[in-house]
Parts: structure tokens; sequence; C-alpha cells
């Protein structure tokens, strides 16, 4: 059914309560006063359908008028029941107020602030805590910023700690994108296009940009799937540009190209994409410009050449060690480095994967900032490269422990997803999506209302990053570079805890060239680590 028909049968249906509606309460006056108990909850509900269809502040009352209801209904009566049966955290355990409600609350401008402590099990392993100072420092009134760009970049950028993580254009309904790209244009941070390409979409309200590329070479393509140079030097070239990404893979499905089902690729997705409309789009697992170390740093130095040199680097979910040193050591031997390397996790990513992926293969992110933080420490290429972290960044306090264990700026994908309205019905792949955040059914896609979310997703932002500020003055530094892995502990066992300084490696700058006192599964990975080849 097309979207106005679509449309014209949910209003008709409200119509149609109206009347009959109407028609008992002439049956109350005329007959018998008896039909007054079906025209009183058929007033009500026609009334309530109405206001529901109208309003623009829900997304889930004007797909599903009335019976939407039923959702706020568990809200009101939180945390029990709401908690229990409809909130479910990251890892399967009830939300507490450091996830999804916290993502709400900050996107409504409401102040989340509760009484009665933690609702954490503080002495369950895996738990971990800040160490704040006796003396803090004042909270900053204005938020850091992470300068991208490398000796090689010519007009570098000015990163905001948290920014919109890659979510293609296909993937997310256009009012979906268009509502990021507007909190990011007024609150002054990034978006990451993902791999679908730009779209009008992304450009609508001009906020700043990260192009990323995947294997597909969406929007810059040949007819044979090929990396088209001219025109990707002619879209880089936009102002709204900022950044350009080379995706190498995601945290949802490492190892896997993207998948976009042909249900979903309408005529705009068709044009922006470069492929044939109602088809499904298959992303390769693997690049087609490189096929080594060495290779994938000379195409990044001449992506940078073409996109005038604007800042461009790359996103990996980290897998082989040696891998992460053989490019290091392209590097070195090329005297190119990427401006900014974007770590995923492997417990991220917002799109439809494999179930085994998900759940099985990649480095997590925590380990996958170790890996690439500590190889460019130990190469001493750290300061010419800025890194993101990308996977489940939803607080303040996991932005902060994102910084501590080596990045310079943050990227959040689903949290930003719960700021535009996604409820989690987990029906993405299935072009179903209720509150029309990833769905390219126009009628689903009109409920959600650009005007009240855009402003969602900047108050998500800007309260999220202040938390990170509180936080950062509360452990006693004045900058996020201020901050270590000694003030970031984790619970080992119930009645033993210790250090990221103590649970991890951490070398120091230019070791790994000198050879002194490297810790032996780093110096067996970087003698094997081949410029020449990735690990088979």
């Amino acid at each position: 059914m097309s979207f106005p028909h679509r449309r014209l049968a949910t209003v008709a249906l409200v119509g149609a309560v109206a009347l009959v509606a109407a028609c008992a309460v002439w049956a109350a006056v005329a007959a018998s006063p008896w039909w007054w108990c079906a025209a009183g909850p058929l007033l009500l509900c026609s009334a309530v359908g109405a206001y529901d269809v109208a309003q623009r502040r829900h997304s889930v009352l004007r797909n599903y008028p009335v019976l939407g209801h039923m959702r706020y209904l568990l809200e009101v009566i939180r945390p029990e029941l709401q908690q229990y049966f409809i909130e479910r955290d990251f890892d399967g355990r009830p939300f507490d107020r450091d996830t999804r409600s916290t993502v709400y609350e900050r996107a409504k401008g409401v102040t989340d602030q509760d009484p009665f402590g933690t609702e954490r099990d503080v002495y369950r392993p895996g738990y971990e805590f800040f160490v704040h100072t006796v003396m803090p420092r004042p909270t900053p009134e204005k938020p850091f910023r992470v300068r991208v760009g490398g000796p090689h970049c010519a007009v570098p950028y000015e990163m905001a700690l948290l920014n919109v993580s890659a979510m293609s254009f296909g993937s997310l309904s256009s009012n979906a994108i268009q509502a990021l790209n507007r909190g990011a244009a007024e609150g002054g941070f990034a978006q990451d296009t993902g791999e679908g390409g730009i779209s009008d979409h992304h450009l609508r309200y001009g906020g700043d940009l990260v192009w990323e590329l995947g294997t597909g070479y969406f929007g810059c393509r040949t007819p044979e799937g090929d990396f088209d140079p001219e025109e990707f030097a002619r879209k880089a070239a936009w102002d709204t540009v900022r950044a350009v990404s080379l995706k190498l893979s995601q945290g949802a499905k490492p190892g896997v190209g993207g998948v976009l089902p042909g249900s979903k690729v309408s005529a705009e997705i068709a044009r922006v994409r470069e492929v044939p409309q109602g088809e499904t789009v298959v992303s390769p697992s693997y690049h087609r410009v490189f096929s080594t170390p060495r290779e994938l740093v000379r195409f990044i130095g001449r992506m940078r050449e073409l996109a005038g040199g604007k800042p461009v680097g790359f996103k990996l979910c980290v897998g082989r060690r040696r891998d992460v040193l053989a490019v290091c050591k392209a590097m070195l031997a090329e005297d190119l480095t990427p401006d900014f390397i974007t770590v995923d996790g492997a417990e991220g990513g917002t799109g439809a994967a494999p179930l085994e992926f998900v759940d099985h293969i990649g480095v997590p992110l925590t380990e996958g900032l170790n890996t690439v933080h500590n190889a460019l420490v130990g190469t001493g290429l750290r300061d010419r490269v800025a890194i993101g972290a990308s996977g489940k960044v939803a607080t303040g306090s996991d932005l902060v422990k994102r910084l501590v264990q080596g990045a310079d700026f943050t990227n959040a994908a689903r949290a930003m997803m719960f700021a535009v309205g996604c409820i989690q019905s987990q029906r993405c792949h299935a072009n179903t999506c209720p509150v029309g955040v990833a769905t390219q059914d126009p009628r689903r896609t009109r409920a959600l209302d650009v005007a009240d979310k855009y402003r969602r997703v900047q108050r998500y932002q800007q309260a999220t990053v202040h938390s990170a500020l509180e936080i950062i003055a509360s452990l006693g530094a004045d900058s996020p570079a201020q901050l270590g892995p000694h003030m970031l502990y984790r619970r080992t066992a119930p009645h033993r805890v210790a250090s990221y300084a103590d649970l991890f490696d951490w070398l120091s700058p230019g070791q790994l060239l000198t050879g002194e006192d490297v810790p032996s599964p780093w110096a067996r990975d970087w003698e094997d680590a081949d410029p020449d080849a990735f690990t088979a």
C-alpha cells in the first residue's frame, strides 16, 4: 500500500470510530440510556485517536493511534514493569539509569538525578569505577574539541568529544538522517554518513559530515563497482564534508560485507548509492583498491590529495594485533599516516548481522583501543594520528572511559537512535520500524517529526558531553590530555580490584623501535608484522 493510501487508511479508521460513536450517542438519546455505555468509550477513543494522528511529538502514537498509549502506560508505572519487560540493557540485564533511560531523559531535557544510590552490583567481577580526587577541578565552561589532522593534512578539523556514528541513509529513514544532521548542525558536532553515500538529507541542514566509504564505494563508484576518483574528488570538495573515513570493517560483523534488503532500496536510495532499484545491495567483504598494509597507507594518502587536504582516516574493528602493527610499519616506511583511526568495538553495531559474528567475531572496544593506541605510541606515531572510539558509547562515563583507554573522541550510534525515538523494537531489517527510525516506509517515516527530534539529538549530545566534563573535573584533570589509566579501576574478583594501568600493557613512545623492555607478546607480533602482507 502506498503512503497516501496508508495515511488515508489511518485517518479513515479514526473517522469510522468517530462515526460509530456518533451513532451510539444518537441511540442513547433516541432509544435507551444504556447506549451511553458504548458511546462514552467510543467518543473517548475517537478523540484520543484524532489527537494522536495530529500530534508530532510521539512517533509511536502517530503510527499507532490509541493502542500506542500502552507503551507510555508502562512508563508511568516504571520502574518495575517497564524495566523488567521492555527495557533490557546491552548485556541482556535490566536497564539501569546509565543506559537507555538516561539517553531518553537527556534527549527530553529531563534532569537525570535519582535517589537511593547505585543499582549496580559493585562487587560483581567486571564492575568498573573511576577514582576521584579530594580536590576536583572546576568544570570547564566550554566543551573540549580535538584537532584532527596530521602533518600532511592541509585542512584540519576540530572534532567534538561525542559525534554521530556511522549510520547510512537506507538503514535509517530520511527523517532520521535529517534529525541527526540538524542536531549536529545546531550542536556543533559531526555526523558520520555511514557507507551508504551522501544523500540530500545529509546536506539539508548543513551539519558537519564525515563521509564514510566502504567496500562498495557508494556515491563514488564506477558501473563495475570500483572506486571513482573523479566523483570522489567532486563530492569531497563539498563544504559540509569535513573529513573522510575509509571503512575496513565494522564491529557488528567484521569480516563480512553489509547488506541492504531490496525492499529498502527505493529509487532515491538507488540514486544515492548508484545501484539498481529494488535489488538487495551486498557490500564485498574486502576492498578492491588495496591488498597490503603498504597499499592501504598509499591509498589513504591518495584520498587525502583528492579531498583537497581534508582529514582522511580509516575505521576498523581490530582483529589480529600483528595486522595493526603491519599498518604502522607501512606508515613508517612510507612516511604517510592517516589523520585519524576510528576503532569500532565488536560489541557495537546498529545494523542487522549474522548472530555468530555479533557474538564471537572481533575484538571488543576496550582491547581494540588498547591495541591501536599502544601500536601508535610504540612506533612514535601517536601524536600524528587521532583515535576515535565507537561501540556502545551512551553516557558521560562511557565517554570518559574511552578517553582513559586511549581515544581522543567518541561516536555514538545506538544512543543517537534512541535520541530520535528508537524504542529498540528490533524490526530494522524488516522495514517495519514502528517509530520511523529504521525504515523506508513513507507512512512510518512520516511519524518521525524532524523539528522535534533534532532538538532531542542536540540536547542528548550536550548533556552527555557536560556529564563527561564533570567527571573529568572530579578526577582532578583540567583536560582529557591529563587522564590516565590509573584513574579507572575494574573489579577482577569479589574482593580484588586493579587499575587499567595494571591490567594492560602500556608502551612508551618509540619503545617498539628501540626494542627496550618490550613485553614479549608485543615483541613477537612486531617481529612478525609485515608491511607488505596482512595475516592470512
